[in-house]
């Protein structure tokens, strides 16, 4: 049975057209052992049942008609109303003690900004899953860090307190749907916010994003593009300088 955390949780989940993986998203977060206090699902312009599922589940329908996972996420985060805002991916599958986890990490360290987990491809074959997940996110963490200057988000499994959220929403890019939303908030909350990498957040999740060539090159594309618009800010030795002074 679920209980009600003390520490409240909106559980923001952008979808396109994704209304089967969304469905079983969202029964697993029906299952939680602490209850999520509201979910919220931002429609980006879909054409299929997406909607109509996530208000089945009872979930709060936000619609955002800028395509893009940009505006989609920020449009979540700006209507979550918990003390922290979690992030899935539609395709998510978190186990039942996600939300009991998130609001464990965040009430041992009231100074913790945010938390980002792990996951693991569940559609590749068994005997590929663990290596080809763990290189993949491996790298992705690595380098992150090595930009940033600090340990980077993934949207697929992470949250962050409200009042982070809203000391940063002016500096996100929310209109270029090609930017990579979550590497793109890292980037604004900065080296001088507490984020903390946590391996008990881990997910399932579809390794579709990464199937096929011009897939793999978009992704690419999305994390320079991310780079560079942030770079342009503050480079990485100057983050990383903020960083060690700190």
């Amino acid at each position: 049975m679920s209980t009600a955390p003390a520490t409240t949780v909106s559980v923001v989940i952008p979808v396109r057209d994704d209304a089967v993986e969304l469905a079983a998203c969202l029964a697993r977060l029906s299952r939680q052992t602490v209850a999520p206090w509201e979910v919220v699902v931002v429609d980006n312009g879909s054409a299929d049942d997406s909607a109509a599922v996530a208000a089945a589940w009872g979930a709060r329908v936000v619609p955002e008609p800028r395509i893009g996972i940009p505006a989609a996420a920020a449009t979540g985060y700006d209507s979550a109303r918990g003390d922290v805002i979690a992030r899935l991916d539609a395709d998510s599958r978190p186990d039942e003690r996600w939300v009991e986890r998130i609001v464990a990490a965040m009430g041992a360290d009231p100074h913790l900004d945010a938390v980002t987990g792990s996951g693991q491809f569940f559609d590749l074959p068994v005997v590929l899953r663990a290596g080809v997940s763990g290189a993949y996110l491996g790298a992705y963490y690595v380098l992150a860090h090595l930009a940033l200057g600090h340990t980077a988000l993934w949207g697929s499994s992470m949250a962050m307190r409200r009042d982070a959220w809203l000391a940063v929403r002016s500096r996100v890019s929310r209109l270029d749907p090609e930017v990579h939303d979550d590497l793109d908030l890292a980037f604004a909350l900065g080296p001088g916010r507490r984020i903390r990498f946590d391996p008990s957040l881990r997910v399932g999740v579809s390794a579709r994003s990464l199937r096929g060539h011009a897939q793999r090159v978009r992704r690419f594309d999305r994390a320079w593009r991310t780079l560079r618009l942030n770079w342009r800010v503050a480079p990485p030795w100057e983050r990383w300088r903020a960083r060690l002074a700190r």
